[in-house]
């Protein structure tokens, strides 16, 4: 069936290159099952036809194959960024960044920084260039949950200028203010020292060659958050959620924040943790124990597509807690994940 899909696909083609998006390598990740297609579609630059050639790829899959569920994912993956964004100064260690992309919770306790580290993760074992800048700075918990706790990152001083180099761990460079703080130290910081400490842990850190920087956001819609995005230059936005419906009513919230006019921000879709309940012993088995249907039926109401579902295992705690995330090894972290991309 991907062949056929991808043979689809090559009747799309870019007005500006004058080829078809398939031979243009624009095509990745093609996933397909008996009632939904999702693949990801990569430009090489901002480019100001990709919504008129998404939605040329979404007619001629619906045409080929009446009644699937299409969902694809837009993605910039440059060599450098725009022109703008390189001679800016402050964004000068984003220039070699190909996409920027924040993940996002409306509360906490869903397991977003799982979801960052593990994706992470996952994009280095597919042969992608990753880093991991950890936002969410009054609960650190990347440090923990990647076994660098002990770590304590360099930087480089070139006047008064101050470069941090991240740690590196499991192919992929980690940057968090619990690096800088024992893990028993609160931050006792109100927004705008926040916001600035939060920025620093992004903008002045030597990133180098990414194909993708993830941003694990703090939890919620306040000052912080709108801060962060407004001077970051984000891609986009994945949202994480569990499907109990005290959850969804705050991610609400959240998309709601990123679709305004004064953020927007664009949603690249809903990642549903803790999904359903698996005993490792019966794989094949799913209890429902957070309710069921909820990310859906969320992902309907605002046209989004539901990128992933994943599952809730008992190992999944346990390896987070021995900093060896679950994507580091097959199974259904990494195999939900890995449909994404």
């Amino acid at each position: 069936m991907k062949e056929r899909i991808l043979e689809v696909l090559g009747g799309v083609i870019h007005p500006a290159e004058g080829r078809d998006i398939v031979s243009l390598g624009m095509v990745e990740n093609v996933h397909a099952n008996a009632s939904s297609i999702k693949f990801t579609l990569v430009f090489p630059r901002r480019d100001p036809l990709s919504g008129s050639i998404k939605n040329a790829c979404k007619e001629v899959l619906e045409a080929a194959f009446p009644g699937y569920d299409i969902s694809i994912l837009e993605l910039v993956r440059a060599g450098k960024k725009p022109e703008k964004v390189a001679m800016n100064p402050d964004l000068e260690n984003l220039a070699n960044v190909g996409s920027v992309i924040a993940v996002a919770s409306g509360k906490g306790g869903v397991g977003k920084s799982m979801v960052a580290v593990n994706l992470a993760i996952t994009l280095a074992r597919k042969g992608y260039k990753v880093g991991v800048a950890d936002a969410d700075i009054y609960g650190p918990s990347i440090p923990k949950m990647t076994g660098t706790e002990n770590v304590q990152p360099e930087a480089e001083i070139d006047g008064e200028k101050q470069t941090l180099i991240p740690v590196e761990k499991y192919g992929v460079k980690w940057m968090s203010i619990g690096y800088f703080a024992r893990p028993e130290q609160a931050l006792v910081w109100r927004g705008p020292l926040a916001s600035n400490a939060l920025k620093q842990m992004i903008l002045q850190v030597a990133w180098g060659e990414l194909d993708y920087l993830l941003i694990d956001l703090p939890p919620g819609t306040g000052d912080i958050q709108i801060s962060l995005v407004n001077d970051v230059p984000l891609d986009g936005v994945f949202v994480v959620t569990t499907p109990q419906k005290v959850a969804l009513a705050d991610v609400e919230k959240s998309i709601d924040m990123f679709i305004n006019p004064k953020v927007n921000k664009h949603i690249f879709g809903i990642i549903e943790n803790m999904s359903w309940f698996t005993p490792e012993e019966y794989p094949d088995h799913k209890y429902y124990i957070f309710g069921h249907g909820g990310a859906e039926a969320l992902a309907d109401k605002y046209n989004l597509p539901l990128l992933a579902q994943i599952p809730l295992v008992a190992s999944i705690s346990s390896d987070g807690d021995s900093g060896t995330p679950a994507a580091l090894h097959d199974g259904p972290v990494f195999d939900a994940l890995s449909e994404i991309f």
